[in-house]
């Protein structure tokens, strides 16, 4: 069932997220509706923050993006993207190991707006499964990008704090509006 997405200005987006200890049928339940949810909004990944609830888990699926491309590599030997997704991650933790590089985001907690932020192209991930078995896996392209801005999540960090002053500056109508609407919101 798909979830409703909290918007920037929702205390929990701003919550390190609890470490999953055991996996129950909630938390699969919780997963599974993720996904769907991300489906619906057409996004490619999504917090637990996100759904408003502070846990280690974000769900990932880049299958269908043909203009930003992904690498994936499982015991240092290349593997299929697509056969990887989609992506239930728990507990990641993420180990940059390549270069910085600039590249355009958005946040489904930030309708409509997108910026440059800029991340390490290539990184290292290791998590647990939605079954508690350890993954460890070297992603690239947009699927590095995106699991950076997931974990960034799943520890209270927005795309925002990772922009630069002037992009920050010239988004701050829009942030300032954002903010207005999901605190009237909230007060409703």
């Amino acid at each position: 069932m798909p979830l409703s997405v909290v918007k920037y200005g929702t205390p929990v987006l701003r919550q390190k997220g609890a470490t999953i200890d055991s996996i129950t049928p909630k938390l699969k339940k919780l997963a599974a509706d993720m996904l769907e949810t991300t489906y619906s909004y057409k996004g490619i990944g999504l917090a637990a923050q996100q759904v408003g609830v502070a846990l280690q888990l974000t769900v990932i699926d880049v299958r269908g993006v043909t203009d930003r491309p992904s690498s994936l590599e499982l015991e240092g030997k290349p593997a299929d993207v697509d056969g990887f997704m989609p992506l239930v991650l728990l507990n990641p933790e993420v180990k940059p190991v390549g270069a910085p590089v600039t590249g355009p985001e958005g946040c489904l907690s930030f309708p409509e707006i997108y910026a440059d932020i800029t991340r390490p192209d290539v990184v290292d991930v290791k998590a647990l499964n939605l079954e508690g078995k350890p993954i460890e896996f070297r992603c690239g392209g947009l699927l590095a990008r995106v699991v950076q801005h997931e974990t960034d999540h799943l520890q209270g960090i927005l795309f925002i704090d990772r922009m630069d002053k002037k992009t920050k500056q010239e988004l701050r109508p829009e942030l300032e509006d954002l903010m207005a609407e999901t605190k009237a919101a909230l007060k409703g």
